[in-house]
């Protein structure tokens, strides 16, 4: 890997680099593995954006969807399939890394359908469908963090299963994740589970919230509320750090710990920068903190490696802060919480968007093939 640049630096801080992207020609075209040795990423997650995106432009899946068609398959079934073999090759290149860090890192996400976001029973079932279909050890089945989802987290984890928990926005739902975290573990231990086994992280988004609450920051329109734009989501993201900091010292999940279980990494997602105003690597260089992911679509990454600048740890001195900033944002008539709600309910859609646009994709391949 690369040790002399900005991701090295940012991997020497203790953030492990994790691209948001992964298609088929992203594999077969050597273009990951050229990342992880020249970029220090060692670990990929999808999404359902991701996935319609790679299937609607991708021509490494004319093959396999050919044979699927010729087979009988349904839409559904082409579509486990195709993303499957994706996320299974992908987990077969991060192994390495995966073997060497003892499991830490060389993960690669694949997400339950957003339909099922608000159906516990169905969820669980898919979780334990992907983790079986996959069949390899770093792969980590990405649940959304709905109130249906928490108990579905739960089982999972109980049953062995590593879990990406999704779509987190808000500190209350993150301090609700963590405890369906322990939990989970507490029941694989009942289970008589191995504890080192099982890994998860949370991924707390972090764009969304600026743009949310930068968008109300605009119609407030006071010098006080202007004054307060594009500092939501890095205050949201440290606030989220302290409270990880703080359930992990807990009697309940040392525990946990001395049996050998690992420590829910926190994982900021939505990290591209979408508001032009703000430099590239905002949601990189100023969320750098020791055990933490942060998952870059490739242009951040590029962005971060050609002039990012790491100086260490930005997150665990700046609480305080962070806590003025939401005050602030309060004061100035910024409702948290409904932003919170309203970026979850948001983000369910856009994902179920998105599947529906991969499912039409993959149905007109189909009948092509046919």
């Amino acid at each position: 890997m690369t040790t002399t640049s900005p991701t090295a630096a940012l991997s020497a801080a203790g953030v492990s680099i994790w691209l948001d992207d992964l298609s088929r020609e992203r594999i077969t075209s050597g273009g990951l593995e050229r990342l992880i040795a020249e970029r220090n990423v060692v670990g990929v997650t999808t999404n359902p954006t991701i996935f319609a995106g790679a299937l609607a432009k991708g021509e490494g899946y004319t093959e396999q969807l050919h044979e699927l068609a010729a087979g009988g398959a349904d839409v559904d079934t082409a579509v486990f399939e195709t993303t499957t073999a994706d996320v299974r090759a992908a987990a077969d290149l991060f192994r390495p890394v995966y073997d060497t860090t003892d499991g830490y890192d060389g993960r690669v996400s694949i997400e339950v359908s957003p339909d099922l976001a608000h159906d516990t029973d169905a969820t669980i079932a898919e979780a334990h469908r992907l983790w079986d279909k996959v069949d390899r050890p770093n792969v980590m089945i990405k649940i959304p963090a709905t109130l249906a989802g928490l108990p579905a987290i739960t089982a999972a984890i109980g049953a062995g299963i590593s879990v990406n928990v999704t779509l987190i926005f808000s500190l209350e739902r993150y301090r609700q994740v963590i405890d369906a975290y322990l939990t989970g573990l507490e029941q694989a231990k009942a289970a008589g589970l191995d504890l080192s086994s099982i890994h998860s992280v949370a991924s707390f988004f972090v764009s969304r919230v600026d743009t949310e609450v930068d968008r109300r920051l605009g119609e407030i329109g006071t010098d006080e509320a202007l004054a307060l734009k594009g500092k939501a989501g890095i205050a949201n993201a440290r606030l989220a750090y302290e409270l990880y900091v703080a359930q992990f010292a807990t009697e309940r999940a040392a525990a946990l710990l001395d049996d050998g279980a690992h420590r829910q990494r926190p994982l900021w997602a939505s990290t591209g920068v979408k508001d032009p105003s703000l430099p590239d690597t905002l949601y990189v260089t100023e969320l750098v903190a020791p055990g933490v992911v942060n998952t870059m679509p490739e242009k951040t990454l590029e962005a971060t490696f050609d002039h990012g600048v790491i100086e260490g740890d930005r997150v665990t001195g700046a609480y305080t802060d962070a806590g003025g900033v939401l005050d602030a944002l309060a004061r100035v008539g910024v409702d948290y919480d409904d932003v919170t709600a309203v970026l979850e309910r948001e983000g369910v859609e856009k994902f179920i968007v998105s599947w529906h646009e991969l499912l039409d994709t993959v149905r007109g391949a189909l009948e092509a093939a046919r």
